[in-house]
C-alpha cells in the first residue's frame, strides 16, 4: 500500500526535529548558550575631561562706557549789546581768558571817563576839606560827608570798569570752543549764549558698573580704555557713585585719562579694564558652563573616584581662548564634553579630550 504523500511530509519534518536534538546534545550547544544568556552590569556613561590648573590672576572689571568732556558750559552775556567781534571760529582749541564774543561799546567808555572825572573833584574836595578842619574852619561831620562822596565817586569809577569789561565774552578755562551760538551783528540780552566751551584734558570715560561689581572699584585704581578706534588710553578711577540708578541698578562711574592733545573726542564708544585685584581663577571653554537643577552657573568636573560633581563659577573675564572663571579650588578634571549629560554622584567612564 503506497503512504499519501501528506504523512511523508509530517515524518520528514519529525525526522529533522529529532536529528536536530541529538546533534544539539552531543555537541553542547544549549550550555553555551545558556552562559550567554547571563545578564550583564549596564555600562558607565563616557565623558571626555581636561585638566585646568588654577592659576593667580588679575582680576579686571570690564565696563561698556563712552568717552565725554570733563566740563561743558554754555559762555553766556553779562550785559546786552549787539556782538561786535568774533574772533574765535568754533572749533578752535582756546586758552582761559580768551575773548570769544565782543559787544559793541557804545556809551560805556564814555560813562567811565565821567566817573573818573567825578573821581578827581571828590578827592580834591576831600583833600581841601581835610585841610579846612585843621585850621578850625570845617566840622569833623563836613569831613566825614566829603569822605563818602569820595568813596561814591570811587564806586562808579569801578561800576564804570566792570560794564565796559562785560562787553568781552571770555573763556572761563582752556579747552575747545566747540559750538558757537552768536555772530557779528547778533544782539545778546543778559544771559543769552555766545557759544559752547568744553574741557578735554583730563578726558573722562564714563560708564554704568553692575551692583554685583560696584564692590571691587575704588577711587584711584588702575583703568584701560579702548576705543572703538583701537586706541588704547590709561588712566584711574576719579568718582564712582555711592547711589545706584533706581530703574537699573548700577553705578556710575568716571575715569580720569590725560589727553595733553585733545586728539581724542567726547562721545567715542570704549571699553574699559579696570584691576580689581587679584586672586585664584581658572581659564576653560565657555562651552563648558552648564546650569543645575537651581538655575545656577556652573561647571561639572570629575573627582578622585570619577564621580560628578558641579561647582557654581562666576565669570570674570572673557578672552579669545575662553572664560577666567573664580568658585573651583586647585586643579580640576573638567568636563567638557557630556556635561549636560550626566548627574552629581554619577561614577563614569573618563576619557581625555582631545
Amino acid at each position: 500500500m503506497r503512504m499519501k504523500s501528506q504523512y511523508v511530509f509530517v515524518i520528514a519534518v519529525l525526522a529533522v526535529v529529532a536529528l536536530y536534538f541529538i546533534v544539539r546534545s552531543l555537541f553542547g550547544l544549549g550550555h553555551h548558550e545558556g552562559a550567554q544568556a547571563k545578564p550583564t552590569a549596564p555600562a558607565l556613561p563616557s565623558v571626555q575631561a581636561q585638566m585646568v590648573p588654577e592659576v593667580v590672576r588679575q582680576y579686571d572689571v570690564v565696563v561698556r562706557g563712552r568717552t565725554q568732556a570733563t566740563r561743558s558750559v554754555v559762555v553766556r552775556s553779562e550785559t546786552a549789546g549787539v556782538v561786535a567781534a568774533a574772533p574765535v571760529l568754533q572749533g578752535s582749541t582756546v586758552q582761559a581768558g580768551q575773548v570769544l564774543c565782543r559787544l559793541s561799546v557804545d556809551a560805556r567808555q564814555a560813562a567811565l571817563d565821567q566817573a573818573r572825572a567825578g573821581l578827581k573833584s571828590m578827592q580834591l574836595q576831600q583833600q581841601g576839606s581835610v585841610e579846612l578842619a585843621s585850621r578850625g574852619f570845617r566840622s569833623q561831620t563836613q569831613v566825614l560827608q566829603t569822605q563818602a562822596n569820595l568813596d561814591a565817586a570811587t564806586a562808579a569809577v569801578r561800576q564804570g570798569e566792570i560794564a565796559l569789561a562785560q562787553v568781552n565774552i571770555k573763556a572761563p578755562f582752556a579747552g575747545v570752543f566747540d559750538h558757537r551760538d552768536a555772530e557779528v551783528g547778533t544782539y545778546l540780552s543778559p544771559g543769552q549764549s555766545c557759544g559752547t566751551m568744553i574741557e578735554l584734558n583730563p578726558l573722562l570715560v564714563v560708564g554704568d558698573v553692575p551692583e554685583t561689581q560696584a564692590a571691587s572699584l575704588k577711587v584711584g585704581a588702575p583703568a584701560t580704555a579702548r576705543l572703538v578706534s583701537g586706541q588704547v588710553l590709561n588712566g584711574r578711577i576719579r568718582y564712582v557713585a555711592h547711589d545706584a540708578d533706581p530703574q537699573t541698578r548700577t553705578y556710575h562711574l568716571e575715569v580720569a585719562i590725560a589727553n595733553p592733545r585733545l586728539d581724542v573726542r567726547s562721545g567715542l564708544s570704549a571699553e574699559v579694564h579696570i584691576g580689581a585685584g587679584s586672586g585664584p581663577a581658572h581659564l576653560m571653554p565657555v562651552s563648558a558652563m552648564v546650569l543645575d537643577s537651581a538655575g545656577r552657573q556652573g561647571v561639572r568636573y570629575v573627582l578622585p573616584d570619577d564621580r560628578v560633581a558641579f561647582a557654581p563659577v562666576t565669570v570674570v573675564e572673557e578672552t579669545p581662548a575662553g572664560v577666567w572663571v573664580t568658585g573651583l579650588r586647585g586643579p580640576v578634571r573638567l568636563i567638557v564634553v557630556g556635561q549636560s549629560f550626566v548627574a552629581d554622584g554619577q561614577k563614569v567612564r573618563v576619557a581625555l579630550a582631545r
